[in-house]
């Protein structure tokens, strides 16, 4: 049995930055009187019941909607879904909370969403980014970007590199826009940071060792 890293996400303490990795994939802030809010389109509903579970050890709440009823109520813009994502998509969404202030006020700059400086890819923010928007392709790993702040595509990649995960960055036509990682030293080291595996992922969601 292999050593869990003292810097794996399942051994650091959570904090509320590590749920930046949602901004780093396509997550969006919004701010109101009764504080901030912190949502996500996704996929997939495991992905939502992992993340809501993030929020929940980092003494915060988020629900679930399906993205069908979320665009009905009025809780997505319309055209900002993907062509599919409605059908059988979810929408995470934290309550608002002045826990959220400080996390927004690095992830923006005025309305414009983007990297903080000198951010740190740590293990619990590429975690809760992998529950976001991670995959698996032909290649190797993919960390899926913002197609509406390409902006933050190469500070993104640059943080990743810092952390020893130096990757390639594909656009839409390729599968993304996202960070590719490849390579079996690189791909251990993103195991080793983004820890076990959530139970509800289906098997090979997550990144899982190589054999």
């Amino acid at each position: 049995m292999s050593q869990l890293s003292f810097f794996s996400a399942d051994l650091t303490p959570p904090r509320v930055e590590d749920l930046g990795g949602l901004l780093a994939a396509h997550g969006q802030i919004s701010r109101g009187p009764s504080g901030v809010r912190l949502s996500i389109l996704l996929d997939d509903e495991w992905r939502a019941r992992a993340l809501a579970r993030e929020f929940r050890v980092r003494d915060l709440e988020a629900e679930v909607v399906p993205a069908s009823e979320a665009l009905s109520a009025g809780l997505i813009e319309p055209g900002s879904a993907r062509d599919g994502q409605i059908d059988g998509g979810v929408l995470l969404r934290s309550h608002r909370t002045a826990d959220l202030d400080e996390l927004a006020a690095g992830w923006t700059r005025g309305a414009v969403k983007s990297v903080p400086p000198g951010l740190a890819a740590a293990a619990g923010l590429l975690r809760c980014w992998t529950l976001a928007a991670g995959r698996h392709d032909d290649a190797g790993f993919l960390l899926g970007l913002d197609r509406h702040a390409p902006d933050m595509h190469e500070p993104l990649a640059s943080a990743c590199a810092r952390a020893g995960l130096a990757g390639s960055l594909i656009g839409a036509r390729a599968g993304g826009p996202a960070l590719r990682i490849v390579g079996h030293r690189r791909h251990a080291r993103l195991v080793e940071l983004v820890g076990t595996p959530p139970p509800e992922a289906p098997v090979a969601a997550f990144p899982l060792p190589l054999h």
